[in-house]
This record gives C-alpha cells, sequence and structure tokens, in this order.
C-alpha cells in the first residue's frame, strides 16, 4: 500500500512541477505585453474582446468592463477596428448580440464590428482570429489573469499580440478564475504544441473587407 502511496505521490508531484513550470514560462514571456493605460499604448488595427459571460441579456462585470475597456480604446484611436468573439451556441444563451449592442449603443460604428460566432475559448478565439479573420497583429482586451495566456497562444499562433487589462474594481470570484487560470494555462500549452483545431472553421471572413455585423451573417 505504501508503494502505491508513494508512486502517486511522486506522480503529483512531477505533475504539479510541470503546471508551475509552464505557468511560469507562460507569464514570464508575455509579461512585459500587458498594458494598463491607455497613455503610450501601441496603436493596432484590430481589438479582440473576449466573450466572459451574460445574465438576462446584459453583460457580466467581467464582460461589461472589457467592453468598455474595448470602446474606450476604440474611441481613443488606439484601435481601428473591434472584433467581438464569444459563446453563441445556444438560443437561450448568446452572448454575441448582448456584446454588439452594448457596442453599438456606446456609440461605436457597426462598420468597424467584425463578430467572431464560435470562440468558445480562448484557443478557439486566437485560432479562428488567425485563419479565419487573417489577422496578424491585435490588441487583446480582458482582464489581467487572463491575458497571459490569452496573448502567449496569439503570439504561437503567428498574431503578433499586446494585451490592454479591462480590470476596474472588484469582480466576484476573482480569485477562483485566477487560480482556476493556472489549469487553463497549463492546458492551452498542449493545445498549442499539437496544433489544436476549433471544432468551428467556417469561411474566411476578411478583417480588411466588409463586417459581419449583422447575425444574418452568422458563421
Amino acid at each position: 500500500m505504501k508503494k502505491y502511496f508513494r508512486i502517486l505521490l511522486y506522480f503529483f508531484l512531477i505533475g504539479l512541477i510541470a503546471v508551475i513550470s509552464v505557468n511560469y514560462y507562460v507569464k514570464s514571456s508575455t509579461k512585459t505585453k500587458i498594458h494598463y493605460s491607455v497613455k503610450k499604448f501601441p496603436k493596432n488595427d484590430v481589438g479582440i474582446i473576449f466573450g466572459a459571460g451574460i445574465k438576462e441579456n446584459q453583460p457580466s462585470k467581467y464582460l461589461k468592463d472589457r467592453l468598455d475597456a474595448g470602446i474606450m480604446l476604440w474611441k481613443a484611436k488606439r484601435i481601428n477596428k473591434i472584433l467581438l468573439s464569444g459563446d453563441n451556441g445556444r438560443d437561450e444563451y448568446d452572448e454575441l448580440t448582448v456584446m454588439k449592442k452594448y457596442c453599438f449603443d456606446h456609440g461605436v460604428d457597426t462598420t468597424k464590428i467584425f463578430i467572431d460566432y464560435a470562440g468558445f475559448d480562448t484557443y478557439s478565439t486566437m485560432y479562428r482570429a488567425k485563419h479565419i479573420f487573417k489577422i496578424k497583429k491585435a490588441t487583446l482586451i480582458s482582464q489581467e489573469y487572463h491575458l497571459n495566456r490569452a496573448i502567449y497562444i496569439g503570439q504561437k499562433l503567428g498574431i503578433k499580440s499586446v494585451g490592454f487589462s479591462a480590470n476596474n474594481g472588484e469582480y466576484l470570484g476573482y480569485k477562483y478564475v485566477t487560480f482556476r487560470e493556472c489549469g487553463s494555462i497549463f492546458k492551452s500549452f498542449f493545445d498549442v504544441l499539437r496544433n489544436r483545431e476549433p471544432h468551428f472553421l467556417g469561411n474566411p471572413i476578411d478583417i480588411n473587407g466588409v463586417s459581419n455585423y449583422s447575425k444574418d451573417d452568422k458563421r
């Protein structure tokens, strides 16, 4: 019995060391790419806003702050276009309609809004940004806990990425999502290694072409 316990303990320690090492590598290689102020923030053609939950057709605080940050960058002319990416997989849960309506209601030109209807996770969003929307450079807009992973995936997929922190005040469960992010970073490291292809791809959408803002253009 002790023998099996020792074996399990060894595997646990090896796994723990692997998770810590990968997280250190990802965070240390991307931390200088995260920005916190619009002052001296590098201009990019495209800003990507990641979905983060809705409730009763309203954005969660996480999502609202991401949208507000993206809209601010657009109005400050730090980005020219916005790619909204989120979960639109069920009729009763439609992040994208909420996100694009919020942008419209806050003055964003709809010809500058592009929609990724299959951004079911961060890796899928970045993979589709590269292969569907043909994006080469992007500003990634999210809370700080999430940006290391998003930037890392973007860089490895061939998108020159910088991050803008959307943190604004306190968030419910922030310590939990920060802890959970350690596992997500570990998983994304292997998603990149094996070049995982998202379940949904679809037809190319030229980010330099006509906006697919209308929901009739759903892919």
